[in-house]
Formats: structure tokens, C-alpha cells, sequence
């Protein structure tokens, strides 16, 4: 069976109030052009390109839910009682779905993750590189932390990042998309860096987060995290940054092999190789990140199938990758 662990849908209730609330959002734009994000039959006949044993876990597509402001809490339980609604009626389709939860509501996206897992059966619950602009190591998003630990259930990060993040000081608004191409990998790698470094990890060492699109610039950048964040603080004269590395356990670069990764990488080979040989083959899962590729569906489905097939790998590797991680990571009972 492969187990697609990252797939983007908006159930139709869903997606007319996101149109009410932010109908010029950039990425509210960049959904409303792909038909199947919402068409449920069109879904469907794609995922049959893919043979009877293709499986998808569902998450609700960007923008995130912080977005809705005072709204965000109500679009967080609409959001998932649709996934749990579709997941009920489809179960040969969907093995699960990932809740989303409204970050700007510390206490209420805490309380929204239990109903949503505890209640509807999710199988973990998405959150964003970024939360308005703060970082996830702030105090107050502690306690979902705390949470997920207790559960043993994932944490799926997902990259924001917009033009508003100029890519120079000397300007207002990022130009060309750069804030995506480049800015999203940055974004996955700085707020794993954060929590690194927050100490999460030895507060919590078995804690599950799961990086989208394989750790965005991690395993490429081993070595700075490596060797070079060995010598953390002989760059800075204003604080003394060697504190940091006697507080922790570890070496860094020993924390961030602690993350999970998707395989969600556009069928780009070489990065998932660069991938699988930072994190493990057991910390890797099966993602395409359907369905914001050229075809408006299928390609990146299809290529990663591709990628993975044509790794020089044991096919008991290639299980673990396909569905023997995601069974075991989200409990999944297929």
C-alpha cells in the first residue's frame, strides 16, 4: 500500500467561508485554480490513476487558520469536523486526516487538537513555520507541545511565509516569488532551529514532528549544523551564546536528526537522497503534496512514485517509506 501522508483538500463548506473571510489572500488565490482541491469526483479520479492501493491522509490547504482572526477557532472546528466527515465515508480512500488547529488561540488550539483527535479520530494535527509573524518557540505554545508529547501523535510542520518578508531591508515586498522558492525551505529550517534550541527536545525526546517537503534546508546544510553550530556564539560579541550549548544535552546537529521528513520534494531525486541519508529511512514518510503541481493533480503524485521506485534501496526500506512509517507514526489501523 502506499500511504500518501500529506495531500491538501477543502472541503466545500470550508472553502466558502475562506472566500468570505480572505478572498485576497495570495494563497486563497493559488487554491481556487485547482479544481480537485475542492471537486471531490475529480479527487477521486485522480487518486484512481494510482491504483487500488493508493491511500491519502488529508490536511486542510493554506492559508493557515491563524489568517481568520477572531474566526480562526470556528474555521479550525469547521475544518475538521468536514475531514472527519469525509474520512467516516471514505475509509478505503482516507485512512485519516490531520487536524488543523488556530495557533493564535493558545488555549483554544490546545482544546481544539483533544476534541479533533480525541473525538474524530485524527491522526495528528498540522501547524505552520510561523504563528502571525512569531516563532513557535514563544511561551505560550508550550502547552500544544506538551500536548502532542502526551499523545504520541505527530506534529505535521508546514512552511508560511508571504511578500511581506522582503528578501532585502532596503525593501517592502519580496519580488518573484523568492519568499516561496526559497523563503518556505528557510522558513521549515529556522523554526526547527528555534525549537532545537528552545530545548524542546530534552523536555520531550520522543516528541513527533514531521517536516514537510524533508526538512526544507537541513540535511543539505549538515555541515554548518554540524561543525558549524559546534562553535555557536564565536560570531557574537553581544551575548554569550556558549550558554546555549552547555544547557543542551546534545550536539545540535543531534537534535535535528531527531525530526521526521516527508518526501514531498516535486520528484527531485537528488534532495531525497540528500534527505533519506540526513534523517533515516525510518524517519521518512511518503508525501506528494497533492495537488499543487503543473497538472493541477496528478504530477507530483506520479513523480514521486517515480522518485521513490528508482532509489537505490531494500524493498524492506521502500516499504517503510511507502506505509510501514506512516501505519506506525499515526497509529493507523488499515
Amino acid at each position: 500500500m502506499k500511504i500518501d501522508v500529506y495531500n491538501h483538500f477543502l472541503p466545500k463548506k470550508y472553502f466558502d467561508r475562506m472566500i468570505e473571510l480572505v478572498p485576497k489572500h495570495g494563497m486563497v488565490k493559488r487554491v481556487s485554480e485547482i479544481p480537485c482541491m475542492v471537486d471531490l469526483d475529480l479527487h477521486f479520479r485522480h487518486m484512481d490513476l494510482f491504483g487500488d492501493d493508493y491511500r491519502q491522509i488529508l490536511t486542510i490547504a493554506a492559508p493557515p487558520i491563524e489568517l481568520f482572526g477572531a474566526n480562526a477557532n470556528d474555521m479550525a472546528r469547521l475544518g475538521n469536523d468536514c475531514m472527519a466527515d469525509l474520512i467516516a465515508k471514505y475509509p478505503d480512500r482516507f485512512p485519516g486526516f490531520i487536524a488543523g488547529v488556530a495557533m493564535n488561540d493558545p488555549e483554544g488550539c490546545v482544546a481544539e487538537a483533544k476534541r479533533a483527535i480525541n473525538d474524530l479520530g485524527a491522526v495528528g494535527i498540522q501547524i505552520y513555520t510561523n504563528v502571525l509573524g512569531k516563532p513557535l518557540d514563544a511561551p505560550e505554545f508550550e502547552p500544544l507541545f506538551d500536548l502532542m508529547a502526551e499523545l504520541d501523535l505527530p506534529i505535521f510542520l508546514h512552511p508560511d511565509r508571504t511578500a511581506s518578508f522582503s528578501d532585502y531591508q532596503s525593501e517592502t515586498k519580496g519580488k518573484y516569488e523568492i519568499w516561496w522558492t526559497f523563503g518556505w525551505p528557510y522558513e521549515t529550517s529556522a523554526a526547527c532551529a528555534r525549537l532545537v534550541f528552545s530545548g524542546l527536545f530534552d523536555k520531550h525526546p520522543n516528541i513527533k514532528i514531521v517536516t514537510h517537503h524533508l526538512g526544507g534546508m537541513i540535511p543539505y546544510f549538515a555541515g554548518r549544523i554540524g561543525p558549524g553550530w559546534d562553535q555557536l556564539g564565536a560570531r557574537t560579541c553581544d551575548e554569550d551564546l556558549t550558554l546555549v550549548l552547555k544547557r543542551l544535552k546534545k550536539r545540535p546537529v543531534d537534535y535535528f536528526h531527531m525530526f521526521y521528513g516527508d518526501t514531498a520534494l516535486s520528484g527531485a531525486k537528488g534532495a531525497t537522497e540528500c534527505g533519506l541519508d540526513f534523517f533515516g529511512v525510518e524517519k521518512v514518510l511518503f508525501a506528494s503534496d497533492a495537488p499543487f503541481d503543473p497538472e493541477k493533480g496528478t504530477a507530483f503524485i506520479r513523480w514521486t512514485i517515480e522518485v521513490i521506485d528508482s532509489l537505490n534501496i531494500s524493498e524492506a526500506d521502500r516499504y517503510a517509506i511507502y506505509e510501514g512509517n506512516a501505519r506506525k507514526l499515526l497509529k493507523l489501523k488499515v
